[in-house]
């Protein structure tokens, strides 16, 4: 942070306090090189990713849209929806991408239900894979079922 006096780049904290409900942090620095003193401030940069969705039209990231497919997905099942929707939540602002597909964001959820609960698994993967008849169904849960008989989840 450059001094506004002397234009030095080096300064020390001399205070910091959060502001607004903790969105933002109000700091007094010291010039190291004229001593001036001056207030700088920190707010945290939002990140909104954009899905685009099957039929190529785009929306904004909403958790609640995920976790309500979720909630279907998991009902009277022993799954934390909430920390699923959580978790994938974290890993879409992590990547940083400004964009992700739907079949991206259900990719995610499907490997993280695989290793949760089969039937919640399912549940899912038949709205996401949209399995048009019972034969796409039943090759899901074959393979499903030869991959907990061989040890793969």
């Amino acid at each position: 942070m450059k001094c506004p006096f002397c234009g030095s780049p080096e300064s020390k904290v001399v205070d910091s306090r959060p502001l607004e409900e903790n969105n933002s942090i109000r700091r007094r620095r010291e010039c190291l090189e004229c001593h001036g003193r001056f207030t700088t401030y920190e707010i945290i940069e939002e990140f909104h990713p954009v899905v685009v969705k099957k039929n190529g039209s785009k929306e904004l990231f909403d958790k609640n849209k995920l976790l309500s497919g979720l909630l279907k997905a998991c009902q009277k099942r022993p799954v934390d929806a909430d920390k699923v929707a959580t978790e994938v939540e974290a890993e879409i602002r992590n990547s940083l991408k400004q964009e992700i597909t739907s079949a991206e964001i259900g990719d995610m959820v499907m490997e993280r239900l695989r290793t949760l609960d089969d039937v919640a698994y399912v549940r899912f993967a038949s709205v996401h894979r949209e399995f048009k008849d019972i034969d796409k169904f039943m090759e899901e849960l074959t393979k499903l079922k030869s991959e907990k008989d061989s040890g793969g989840c």
